[in-house]
């Protein structure tokens, strides 16, 4: 069986899987949704050991691990940690880059200077509008809205510290159209294939279907790494 652990992005909570969560059930999948904590004092590295202890938790062969939007730096540093556990790392419309990569170096000064102007002298970014998010449609506009909480800004002024070894995990970058940010350079930087979907920022809210089915239809996962120190016959026989 396949589990997919969905990591949502800044702002959001796991209630942004909802949508897709049954489909994927639906399908035989199995489906985690860890919701990352929006409290004081709480940065990227604290969402990262979040996400690690999820995947730690799982017993299934097969891992897909996919984040949204700021979860894209989260899931590339828990899989980093957790190597021989992940067969795929999805980006939807991720921020992501090489060690060192944070919000503060990918989205740049203007994007910075509109956190540090909303979290003022304190701790927590208010939500932008649904609006930003791609979300129009006067209903999901008052579900969203009811929903987004103000974010921590320590998480977007921490970066990520990488050892090299989620680079050996294929990904894949799910980029929606129109573009808005260059979440396709960024995809295209870690050598990921790219999937193009037409939708917004929030594309599992409006297009949920399409999401699912992208994740449904990835490639076949290679076999896991030998774990180190073993030899393949090894390996074989703790199966």
């Amino acid at each position: 069986m396949t589990t997919f652990v969905l990591v949502h992005g800044a702002w959001h909570g796991s209630w942004a899987w909802e949508r897709v969560t049954p489909l994927l059930v639906r399908a035989g999948a199995r489906v985690v949704t860890p919701s990352l904590t929006l409290g004081r004092d709480v940065g990227l590295h604290h969402h990262v050991d979040e996400v690690v202890s999820a995947i730690r938790e799982t017993a299934d062969e097969e891992l897909v691990l996919v984040g949204h939007s700021y979860a894209g730096l989260v899931v590339r540093q828990a899989a980093d940690r957790s190597p021989e556990r992940v067969n795929h790392i999805v980006l939807v419309e991720g921020w992501a880059g090489a060690d060192g990569a944070g919000m503060e170096s990918l989205a740049g000064d203007r994007f910075m200077a509109g956190v540090r102007a909303g979290a003022g002298d304190g701790w927590s970014v208010p939500a932008p509008a649904p609006a930003r998010f791609g979300i129009t449609e006067p209903d999901d506009v008052r579900w969203l809205a009811e929903r987004l909480r103000g974010h921590p800004v320590r998480s977007f002024t921490e970066r990520t510290r990488l050892s090299g070894a989620v680079d050996r995990i294929p990904g894949t970058g799910v980029i929606c159209r129109p573009e808005t940010f260059p979440f396709a350079r960024f995809a295209a930087g870690l050598g990921y294939r790219q999937v193009a979907l037409d939708g917004p920022h929030d594309v599992m809210l409006t297009h949920p279907r399409s999401v699912a089915d992208t994740l449904l239809a990835l490639p076949a996962p290679p076999a896991l790494p030998t774990p180190a120190g073993l030899k393949e016959e090894e390996a074989d026989a703790l199966e």
